[in-house]
C-alpha cells in the first residue's frame, strides 16, 4: 500500500481541562454514582498525565517478559503510544520480544511504555526522550522522517476508527449512511437541538478529545470534508472538547449519551458496562481508501542512546516478522475478537 497522504487540517484548539468542566455534568447524570465517581477519578488522573511539564517524560509501565534480576541490563527500548498501550498490545509485544531475544542468547532487559497521543509521541521521539513511536498520523510521520528525527518507518498493523454513540441515536443515523453523511447528520441535529432543546429525548452531542491525537486529527478531517468547523464556535452547545485518552473518552460518552470517534481496538477492549450503553454506527474496513482506516506505523528515532541501538533495531525487525510481532497481532484478542490486522 502506498504511504501517500493528504494534508492534515488545522486542528481545533484544546478545550478547558476536563476536571474543570465535568462537575456539573456528573452531578446531573442519571448513571450509577459509583461508576461516575470512578470515571471522574480516572479523568482527573488523565488530566495530570497530559498537563505539559518541563520534566523528562516518565514511563507509564515497564515490561520485563517475566524475567528477574534486570538491575544491570535495565530498559533498552522506550516506546511512546496511546491506544495500543491501553489495550495491552504493547505489553504483549514487549514480553514476546524479550522472550525471543533471551532464547537467542541475549541478556534479559526491559521495555518501557510512555503513554502519549500520536502528536506527543512524535515530539518525544524527536527530542530523543523515547526510542520508538507507534503512531497513526501519516502526514505528521512524514515530516518527522523528512526532518531527520526518525531513521526508519514501518507499517506495523491496521487499526480502524469507529463512530459510536448512544443507542437512542438522537441524530437519526442509518446503517446505509456513509461516514460523511453520519457526521453531517450529527452537525444538523446538534445545531437544531441547540436552538430548540428537545424535551422528550437527549440532545445530540459530540465529544472531541481535542488533544492532537490521531483520532482528533481524523475527526477534524471529517468535519472539514463536509465544510464544518464546529471548534470555531467558542461556546458550541453540542461540540464538547475534553482532553482524555481513548478509554476515558468511551466512558464519558457512555455516561453522557454523546457521539464520538474512537479507535476500534479500544472499543473491542472496553468492558460491557461501557459498551452496553452505546452502539458502533460505522466501523472502518480494510479498504485503503476508507477514511476510517487507521494505519499504525512504528518509527525508529535518530537520537537513540548507544546502549539502546542494537536492541531497538532488532525490535523493528521483529515486529515485522511473521513469527514475531505479526504473530502477536494475529492472535491478540479481547472479548473473543482480534483487535488488529496486519499491514497490507
Amino acid at each position: 500500500m502506498s504511504l501517500a497522504t493528504v494534508d492534515a487540517p488545522v486542528l481545533p484548539p484544546a478545550g478547558p481541562p476536563a476536571n474543570a468542566v465535568l462537575s456539573e455534568r456528573f452531578a446531573s447524570s442519571p448513571h450509577n454514582p459509583l461508576v461516575l465517581a470512578d470515571l471522574k477519578s480516572s479523568v482527573e488522573s488523565i488530566v495530570q498525565l497530559i498537563t505539559p511539564t518541563s520534566s523528562t517524560a516518565s514511563p507509564r509501565a515497564v515490561y520485563d517478559g517475566g524475567y528477574e534480576d534486570l538491575a544491570k541490563q535495565g530498559v533498552r527500548v522506550r516506546i511512546a503510544n496511546g491506544a495500543a498501550g491501553q489495550t495491552g498490545l504493547l505489553k504483549a509485544w514487549a514480553d514476546a520480544f524479550i522472550e525471543d531475544m533471551v532464547s537467542k542468547g541475549h541478556r534479559p532487559f526491559q521495555v518501557a511504555w510512555y503513554l502519549s497521543e500520536s502528536t506527543e509521541s512524535l515530539a518525544l521521539l524527536s527530542r530523543g526522550e523515547v526510542d520508538i513511536a507507534l503512531t497513526y498520523i501519516p502526514a505528521a510521520e512524514d515530516q518527522v522522517v523528512r526532518l531527520g528525527n526518525a531513521i526508519e518507518r514501518v507499517y506495523a498493523f491496521r487499526d480502524h476508527f469507529a463512530l459510536v454513540g448512544p443507542k437512542s441515536n438522537p441524530a437519526g443515523l442509518k446503517d446505509e449512511d456513509d461516514i460523511l453523511m453520519m457526521i453531517n447528520k450529527i452537525v444538523v441535529s446538534g445545531d437544531a437541538d441547540a436552538v430548540n432543546p428537545p424535551k422528550d429525548r437527549q440532545p445530540t452531542k459530540f465529544l472531541s478529545r481535542s488533544d492532537r491525537s490521531a483520532t482528533n486529527t481524523k475527526e477534524s478531517q471529517l468535519f472539514v470534508t463536509i465544510g464544518q468547523l464546529p471548534w470555531a464556535l467558542p461556546n458550541s452547545a453540542w461540540y464538547h472538547r475534553y482532553r482524555c485518552f481513548p478509554r476515558e473518552a468511551l466512558q464519558l460518552v457512555a455516561s453522557f449519551s454523546e457521539y464520538t470517534l474512537i479507535d476500534y481496538g479500544t472499543w473491542l477492549d472496553a468492558p460491557a458496562s461501557v459498551t452496553s450503553a452505546l452502539k458502533a454506527f460505522k466501523i472502518g474496513s480494510e479498504d485503503a481508501d476508507d477514511p476510517l482506516l487507521n494505519p499504525a506505523h512504528l518509527l525508529l528515532g535518530s537520537r537513540l542512546p548507544a546502549e539502546h541501538q542494537s536492541v531497538c533495531k532488532e525490535f523493528m525487525k521483529w515486529v515485522m516478522a511473521a513469527d514475531g510481532g505479526q504473530r502477536v497481532i494475529e492472535t491478540f484478542s479481547k472479548n473473543g475478537t482480534v483487535l488488529y490486522t496486519g499491514p497490507p
